[in-house]
Parts: structure tokens; C-alpha cells; sequence
């Protein structure tokens, strides 16, 4: 069972020759504007194998000359395959990493318990399933007072210098291009000191803590002066959300507003990513600046784009000096003219556009994105969480339904940890006041509402974990908010349905991993319903969110049943969520709304109560999500109307998914 396919979506759309060039002077062009030699992965474990084979390879070295090797490691998601491989090393091979010294590169502060440091993160994940010296793992103190924090940093610099400074510096990367807690803005000379977090500092480490409030707000981290003196510097960053970073820090200025672009400097660095964490360097995002092109649709219609905003222009108005001012003089050389070029990816674009997401029965469908039959069609739209499906294809939701298609919305998780305490009183109240309006004889349920009406009030603290019935309660209120903007839609209650998959029901943000379970719960759903359309959540921003594991959850079923007669009818909808749009070279299917169905869009979204105001994961973006849904949405419309195709109040964009043979 294929458990991860999310990570080869991206293949489709970059040819091997932009990151696996076959000569070194192929390589020198495509890679002309990196300024740190930078490996680009099809797949997260081949490249932490690299990196853990380079450690092992170093560190191995230093063990025949029965010396120490000192390794600075950093926390966080990014770091963790390299660890699982070192561990595999261990216990499959042998490795031992009895001469390992490590530095632990940064800390949170304060830590009032010590299971939740970043230090014992990495003791779980790697020191203690390794057999390093205990005496050899060094880090700052997360529970010193605060009048000592200045003399815990001399000792952590002391000891560095003592045991002869990092051999190899193992970083990952922040939203902000910070390494370590080194925010924009660093003095570039800083050493090992207290830092305060920023707000999106410590969204970053929400699902380490469970929520922003139960976030620290300070850090204390190894200075840029100090990574910067490491004998050799590896960065790893995966997913799209890196991408902006990866690009300012490999091919931008050195600036201290991306403390990561010091690393340009550094005489022995190295960056390994992913094809997502790289799909805004040159050589994948505009290729033609770096090389020839292998130019499929796809490819012309994301130049076009580019050269649309390069010039200001919408695509009628190209010339062909605007073509060869910008390098895209092979396009001429193919299409004969501009007038080719345009009109073909005008037509493009316009044929992506329709108010038929399900198929228009009876019409010629040779230009629609979708097939007029079967009509009408069975649908299955699939929801990480309780609300996605209508912030993110609210309006096409409701079009589905209204055109008389077979609509069935499957919700993958519960969503139950996303539901703030406040709300849960509130429905305990009600519940309480219903009984006792009753005389209800229960005297042990009205006793158990007071009891947890309590705790929630006065017991719980920032540290605890909700129990069972808290949880379930939570559980349901988003249930019936779902059932709520499902029917204000129109859809039949016994067409709502609830998968509750089991790798979300942990009680903590940090979920577990994938399993077959999960994805034999989707498959046999699935082939209950044999779906002629399936719509699911394309959100690849994440490596190790809800969203792409409930994605991965879809394409492994998927992968099973794709050889079955009845699947070979089937097409299958990525739709993205209320942060981010696919890029419209991407766009196979736009579907666009009126004000009025922008407005009713909105009306099913506010169904879900509990993720308005008093959500406990909004972070720091205070647009509320039918805010950012709806902003999202006029975006896509205004960047078609610049295009110069018809001006839309909002457009809902999807890609399609074609399973991997």
C-alpha cells in the first residue's frame, strides 16, 4: 500500500531535466542564479538519506581517528527524516555513534515541564534510540531562572569552544527564512542568547504545544556567529510553504530580513529540498530565463502568465517584442508569431472557465473541462475537516447540488480539537438548563455536565488534554455545524457522512501517523458510493498536516481501486483551502460565482460557529475564513479579468488528479 502519493504530484508538472540535469554544464546554467549549491529531491527520504549518509560519513572518519564529532542539530519537522534514518542506520547497519557530541541549536523559554522541550523532542526522535554518551548532549537550560539565562548562554558558548567548535551544522528552516530562533532582522555577529517570538514564530510551533496560547514566547537559540563557524552547514527544507523562503535565501540578496541568506557566505554549505520547497527557484518556476524548454501547455501558459505581469498586459495585447525582451523568443520560433501564442493560450484559459463543474447535459463538451455524461452524476466531496468543503468550493458545492447531481459530503476528521472550550460550556449550559426544565430523574448525567462545566471553568490548565467526553462533545458540535451548512445547501441528510478517521483522534495536535486502517475506511466508502466525480482537498503547503494526510488517505484507496471497471469512469477534483490558490498555469477547471452565490457561499460557512471568532488555531491572520475564502476567491477572478478574459465576482479553481499507473 502506497501510502504517501501526495508527493508526487508535482512530478507531473516538472520535467526530471530542471533538477536532475544530465552534465555538469547543463547544471552550471540551470542553477546560474542559485548562490548555494542546492540539491533538488523527487522524494523527502532520498534526500535525508544524502544528508544522514554525509553525517555517517563525516562522523565515521573522526571515529577511526578516535576523535569527537560535533554535530549542532535543530528541532522541528524538517529535521526529522534525516534523524529516522540515522536511527535505521543504527539498528540495521550498525552505526555506532558512540564519538557523536551534539549541540542542540535552539530551546524554548521557559519549558515549566521538561516533556515538552525541544531537547526531549529530540531525545525521542533520535539521542535515546542511539548510542550516544548522555554526557555528550549539550543544550540550553529551559528552566533556569530568569536572572541566570545570560551566564547558561556563556556555558553553552564555553562548552562549544572546549570540545572545539560544530563539525557539521544540521538546520532546518522557518517561515521567515529564520534559522534556529535567529528572526529577520539578527545582528549578523549575535551569539547564543534570548530571543522573544514573534506571532508567526510561534504558529510555527503550535502543534508542539497544542495551541498558541499554551505557545512560549521566548527562545533561546545559537547566534548566527555561532553557526556560521560550523565546519560544514546543511539546510533541509520540504513543501511548498518553504518555497518563498528557499528562493530569497538561495538566489536572493544577503540581507539580515532573511537570516538564512547569510549562509551564502558560508565556504561549505548545502541545501537539500524538495521539487515543492523548490518550485519558486528559477530553474523550476520560469526555466525558460535558465535553459530550453521541453514547452507543453502548461508550461507556455505559465510563461504567458509571467510575461502578462511582466509587461502589464493581458494576453491579446503580447507583442513579439515583448517576447523577446523577455526570453521567450523560442515561443515565436515555435507558434511563428505573438497572434499564435496568445490566441491558443487565451483559448486555454477561457476553456478552463465553466458553470458546469458536474458535466452540461446535452452540450458539446469537446472544450468543457468536464463530460457532459453520465448525467446526473454521483459525486463524492471529500473534507479534511468539518467546514473545508464549503470554505473552500462552497459556491461549486452548492452548483453541484442545484444542478441536480447525486452529492455526497464525506468529512474525514472530526475536527473535534479545533472547538474552544468557551463553546463547549455554552452547550453543557443549555443541556444542564434543558434537564432541570424537564425534572429530569438523571441525576448522574446532570451531575456529569456540572462536573465537566467545572473543570473547563476553573480546573483545566493550558497543559491538559481533553478527555473522552469533552472531546466527543466538541466532536459534535462541529458535526451538527456541518449538518447545518449542509442543509442550507440542499443536501439530504443521508447523503452527509462522517469517516472520523482514526490517525486524527489523538486529543493533542499532533496526530498520528497514516495507516491502513485509515485508508481501507475511505476505499470502502468509496466503493460504496462508485463515484463518477470525487473532490478532494489538494493542500500540499504542509508536509504533516491534516490536510495532506487525509489526501494521502484518498490517493492510496484510490491507488487501489483504479484497475476497477467502474473507477474508469471517474474523475478526481483537487480544490484548495482559504490561504492559498493553485496557480492559474495550473487551473484545469474555474468555476465562477455571482455576488449572490458569493453571498451564499458565505451563509453556509458562518453555519460553523465555533471556527469563527473563538477558533483556537486562526493564528495571527485576523480575517475570519469566509473572509479569507472569499478574498482568495475574487483574487483568482481579478488575476483571469487582468489575463483580459470576463470579469468574474469570485472564480473557484481545481486541478485534476490522475492516479499514478
Amino acid at each position: 500500500m502506497r501510502l504517501d502519493l501526495s508527493s508526487h504530484i508535482t512530478l507531473e508538472r516538472t520535467p526530471k531535466k530542471y533538477y536532475r540535469p544530465e552534465n555538469d554544464f547543463e547544471e552550471y546554467n540551470l542553477a546560474r542564479f542559485e548562490k548555494i549549491p542546492t540539491a533538488i529531491y523527487e522524494e523527502t527520504k532520498r534526500a535525508a538519506k544524502k544528508v544522514a549518509n554525509d553525517i555517517v560519513g563525516d562522523m565515521l572518519k573522526k571515529q577511526q581517528a578516535n576523535e569527537k564529532f560535533v554535530l549542532g542539530i535543530t528541532g522541528g519537522a524538517s529535521t526529522q527524516p534525516v534523524y529516522q534514518e540515522l536511527v535505521r542506520q543504527h539498528k540495521e547497519e550498525n552505526v555506532s555513534f558512540r564519538n557523536l557530541v551534539v549541540f542542540n541549536t535552539y530551546e524554548y523559554y521557559p519549558v515549566v515541564d521538561e516533556a515538552i522541550s525541544n531537547l526531549q523532542q529530540l531525545k525521542d526522535h533520535f539521542l535515546n534510540l542511539i548510542d550516544i554518551d548522555p554526557e555528550n548532549i549539550f543544550s540550553p537550560d529551559a528552566t533556569i531562572e530568569k536572572d541566570l539565562i545570560s551566564e547558561n548562554c556563556e556555558e553553552f558558548e564555553v562548552d562549544m569552544k572546549r570540545l572545539g567548535g560544530l563539525d557539521y551544522l544540521l538546520l532546518g528552516l522557518g517561515s521567515k527564512g529564520n534559522i534556529g530562533f535567529n528572526m529577520p532582522g539578527s545582528n549578523l555577529h549575535s551569539q547564543t542568547r534570548l530571543v522573544m517570538l514573534d506571532g508567526d514564530s510561534r504558529k510555527d510551533i503550535v502543534t508542539h504545544f497544542g495551541s498558541l496560547e499554551k505557545a512560549p514566547v521566548s527562545a533561546i537559540t545559537m547566534g548566527l556567529s555561532d553557526m556560521m563557524q560550523a565546519r560544514k552547514i546543511t539546510l533541509v527544507a520540504w513543501g511548498e510553504q518553504k518555497a518563498e523562503s528557499i528562493h530569497e535565501i538561495v538566489e536572493g540578496p544577503v540581507t539580515d530580513m532573511v537570516p538564512g541568506s547569510l549562509l551564502q557566505t558560508h565556504p561549505e554549505i548545502q541545501v537539500f529540498i524538495d521539487l515543492a520547497a523548490a518550485s519558486e527557484l528559477t530553474r523550476i518556476s520560469h526555466p525558460w530565463l535558465v535553459t530550453n524548454c521541453e514547452w507543453d501547455n502548461k508550461l507556455i501558459r505559465r510563461a504567458i502568465v509571467w510575461l502578462c505581469g511582466v509587461v502589464n498586459k493581458p494576453i491579446l495585447k503580447l507583442t513579439n517584442k515583448d517576447y523577446n525582451d523577455n526570453g521567450l523568443s523560442e515561443l515565436i520560433t515555435l507558434y511563428g508569431s505573438a497572434y499564435n501564442v496568445n490566441i491558443k493560450i487565451f483559448n486555454d484559459l477561457q476553456h478552463t472557465i465553466t458553470g458546469w463543474p458536474g458535466g452540461k447535459p446535452d452540450a458539446d463538451d469537446t472544450y468543457r473541462p468536464e463530460r457532459a455524461k453520465p448525467y446526473p452524476k454521483r459525486v463524492i466531496i471529500f473534507s479534511p475537516h468539518p467546514d473545508d468543503d464549503v470554505i473552500s468550493m462552497g459556491g461549486t458545492f452548492q452548483r453541484l447540488v442545484n444542478q441536480g447531481h447525486e452529492v455526497h459530503v464525506a468529512y474525514q476528521t472530526s475536527g473535534n480539537i479545533a472547538v474552544g472550550d468557551e463553546e463547549v460550556i455554552r452547550y453543557i449550559s443549555v443541556m444542564r438548563s434543558l434537564l432541570k426544565k424537564a425534572n429530569s430523574n438523571d441525576n448522574g448525567l446532570i451531575e456529569t455536565y456540572s462536573k465537566m462545566r467545572n473543570y473547563l471553568l476553573n480546573e483545566k490548565t493550558k497543559e491538559d488534554i481533553d478527555s473522552p467526553d469533552i472531546l466527543f462533545i466538541k466532536g459534535r458540535i462541529r458535526r451538527e455545524e456541518a449538518r447545518s451548512a449542509d442543509r442550507y445547501v440542499g443536501l439530504s441528510e443521508e447523503n452527509v457522512h462522517f469517516l472520523d478517521l482514526p490517525f486524527y483522534e489523538t486529543g493533542r495536535v499532533q496526530k498520528n501517523p497514516i495507516s491502513e486502517k485509515d485508508v481501507l475506511i475511505v476505499k470502502d466508502f468509496i466503493e460504496t458510493i462508485k463515484p463518477h466525480q470525487i473532490y478532494v482537498a489538494g493542500d500540499l503547503a504542509d508536509p504533516h498536516g491534516t490536510h495532506k494526510v487525509c489526501l494521502d488517505a484518498i490517493l492510496a484507496a484510490v491507488d487501489i481501486i483504479k484497475e476497477d471497471e467502474w473507477f474508469k469512469d471517474c474523475r478526481i477534483w483537487m480544490y484548495r483551502g482559504a490561504w492559498m490558490e493553485w496557480e492559474i498555469d495550473h487551473i484545469e477547471m474555474a468555476v465562477p460565482l455571482s455576488p449572490e452565490e458569493l453571498r451564499q457561499k458565505r451563509n453556509a460557512v458562518l453555519r460553523h460557529q465555533s471556527q469563527m471568532e473563538s477558533a483556537p488555531y486562526l493564528g495571527d491572520d485576523e480575517r475570519l475564513f469566509w473572509q479569507r475564502s472569499e478574498e482568495r476567491n475574487k483574487a483568482t477572478a481579478d488575476m483571469y479579468w487582468k489575463l483580459g478574459l470576463a470579469s468574474y465576482e469570485a472564480i473557484e479553481a481545481f486541478v485534476e488528479y490522475k492516479p499514478i499507473r
